[in-house]
């Protein structure tokens, strides 16, 4: 493979170097810019037109830029996907800018956007196997940037130290003006992480943002120990006729970033939207900065005021207090009408249930929304309440609203779920949003919490443990890396069999005292509601006795016989959970006082 630094035809810039001088200006978004003229993807016109990457390229160069990205920011993407050709798109792509580098020796970065994370091919895997493609060519400067969460890059860029032990690396996170990714990484804590490893040279921000959000980003970070990087968007994208368009002006944009580096960032450029204007107006307003700078920005976080809240309830007191605790989940109503909903619930309360559990549209069918059903609850009956809340159905910025809003209401737990899928036929017509699994939720919850942030105390995070899983190894592995990932504790999938009581025998075991787990009791009440259960809903197995043991009975002797193995399930799983998660079945709130009744006398009292 030709390398522009061994033939010795580039001498260029040396970062480290001008980092101790000066700030270091990149050039701008590439793709946009590009894209303004029709033709190919970006990255395949490395190939397909590689002069016309060229001249932009060099459009940059002659605004001033010190600094030009190879035109490979989707190349983890291609990697991971195993698509043919993606070594000769960083070939091309790192020629291209070697070669416009070369001609006024400003200084080439190997450009890397995010990386898919999946157990085939880690992205880890991936970071490594595109950067050492880069590092044979001759690349010494490295930016990983856009990113929304760190999984990976800490594991590649030590292992690319260990081949390229001078190699300069900046990683870069995309954050929205909230301070948050869309993954929901908080964004002070990514740039401790990278500040903190040892390996990782520079630390910024970039994308989503413009640039009056980016500096108020910056304040949240305070003096990061390594150099500073910002490169905002031009302003925010305007859908105009099916393009997207940035109508920021290059002077704003100069101005606001100028001002950014006379409080220390080190290294300015720009994202989406930015052109050769921006960063030439961005040139002129840091030459006329005053030569002796900071080197970290002025401006720290600001003291957030302590308010006194209540951090927990009487449910999570009784619980961390290792007295069983009986929760009761109670399905919302399919129409507007919540008064038999609340009658339901407070005969429950005054039966002795500690909690009332709420869930979010189960098996993705519309029902009243689960946390306003909960607020209201809480509001009128003064009951603890757990709302679950999955990721189908809402990006980052809804789900944040409605944590903020229950955190006002006096919520102070919920269950993070993934969430059934909209059926296949529905598909069409519903869409599914799935910006998080159940892990990243739990994270972002807890990350929520703490000083200067939204909340002043964390949401005690919950999470399911299907206890019927074909391969329960997996499901244990999953609800370890749950509770890393901040959840407190897990409601488990019904024990209607020995395997059941056996596997959470296992969860106890492997999970520790230190998971809280509600053993998952739901009620059979006829021999047809056991066999629909076992073959239609996901997550639940009816041992065959049991089925068999209801044939031939009408509602009553039904209702009987499933409070019978209800509380004999009960009394199986006891040694082994913190409490019960008790479901109604079809809003039978009668049964389910009875039996709370008798798991009140025969097993938690």
């Amino acid at each position: 493979m030709k390398s522009f630094y061994r033939e010795g035809k580039v001498s260029m810039l040396d970062v480290r170097k001008l980092l101790t001088r000066r700030p270091l200006l990149f050039d701008g978004g590439m793709g946009t810019y590009y894209k303004t003229k029709p033709g190919q993807e970006c990255e395949q016109a490395n190939l397909t037109d590689p002069e016309g990457i060229l001249a932009v390229h060099r459009a940059y160069l002659a605004a001033g830029a010190d600094a030009i990205k190879t035109n490979t920011f989707s190349l983890p993407r291609l990697a991971a996907a195993q698509q043919p050709g993606w070594e000769q798109l960083a070939d091309a792509g790192w020629q291209l800018a070697a070669k416009a580098a070369g001609e006024t020796g400003a200084a080439v970065f190997a450009d890397l956007g995010p990386a898919p994370d999946t157990e085939n091919f880690p992205a880890e895997q991936v970071y490594l196997a595109v950067a050492k493609r880069f590092a044979l060519l001759g690349a010494r400067n490295f930016l990983f940037e856009t990113l929304s969460t760190e999984d990976g890059v800490l594991e590649a860029i030590r292992a690319l130290k260990r081949t390229v032990p001078e190699a300069f690396v900046l990683v870069s996170f995309a954050v929205l003006p909230d301070g948050y990714t869309r993954e929901g990484r908080y964004c002070a804590e990514l740039v401790r992480r990278m500040a903190q490893s040892g390996v990782v040279d520079a630390v910024g921000l970039n994308c989503v943002s413009a640039p009056g959000a980016m500096r108020a980003l910056v304040q949240q970070l305070g003096d990061a120990g390594l150099p500073l990087s910002v490169m905002p968007n031009a302003g925010y994208p305007v859908v105009a006729r099916a393009q997207v368009r940035y109508q920021g002006k290059p002077e704003y944009f100069a101005r606001e970033l100028s001002r950014l580096a006379a409080e220390g960032v080190r290294i300015l450029g720009g994202c989406c939207g930015t052109t050769p204007q921006h960063i030439a107006a961005l040139r002129t307003a840091l030459d006329a900065l005053p030569e002796t700078l900071p080197a970290a920005p002025a401006a720290k976080p600001a003291e957030a005021a302590k308010s006194v809240v209540e951090m927990d309830d009487a449910f999570l007191r009784k619980l961390r207090a290792g007295q069983r605790v009986i929760a009761v989940e109670l399905d919302s109503p399919k129409d507007a009408d919540l008064t038999a909903y609340l009658e339901g619930a407070r005969r429950l309360q005054a039966a002795g249930a500690d909690l009332l559990t709420i869930a979010d549209c189960p098996i993705a069918r519309a029902r009243m929304d689960s946390s306003l059903v909960a607020c209201r609850v809480h509001r009128e009956l003064g009951m603890n309440v757990l709302p679950h809340m999955t990721c189908r159905d809402r990006n980052l910025n809804a789900t944040k609203a409605l944590l903020l809003g229950l955190y006002a209401e006096g919520v102070r737990e919920v269950l993070a779920i993934t969430g059934d899928p909209i059926p296949t036929a529905e598909r069409d017509e519903v869409k599914n949003v799935y910006q998080f699994n159940s892990r990243k939720l739990a994270q972002y919850i807890v990350s929520l919490a703490g000083e200067g942030r939204e909340m002043p105390s964390p949401i005690t995070v919950f999470g399911a443990l299907n206890l019927n899983a074909r391969n329960f190894e997996v499901e244990l592995r999953r609800a370890a890396e749950k509770l890393e990932n901040g959840m407190s504790g897990f409601l488990t999938q019904p024990v209607l069999s020995a395997q059941a009581v056996e596997n959470l025998k296992k969860a106890r075991e492997t999970l520790g005292e230190q998971a809280k787990i509600l053993a998952g009791i739901l009620p059979v009440v006829s021999q047809r509601n056991a066999i629909f259960m076992e073959n239609e809903v996901n997550g639940i197995h009816v041992d065959e006795a049991i089925i068999q043991k209801f044939e031939g009975l009408d509602r009553a002797a039904g209702e009987e016989l499933g409070l019978e193995v209800s509380v004999q399930a009960a009394k199986a799983a006891a040694p082994y959970a913190d409490g019960f998660y008790l479901m109604t079945p079809f809003n039978r709130v009668a049964l389910m006082e009875r039996l709370i009744a008798r798991l009140r006398t025969e097993v938690t009292d």
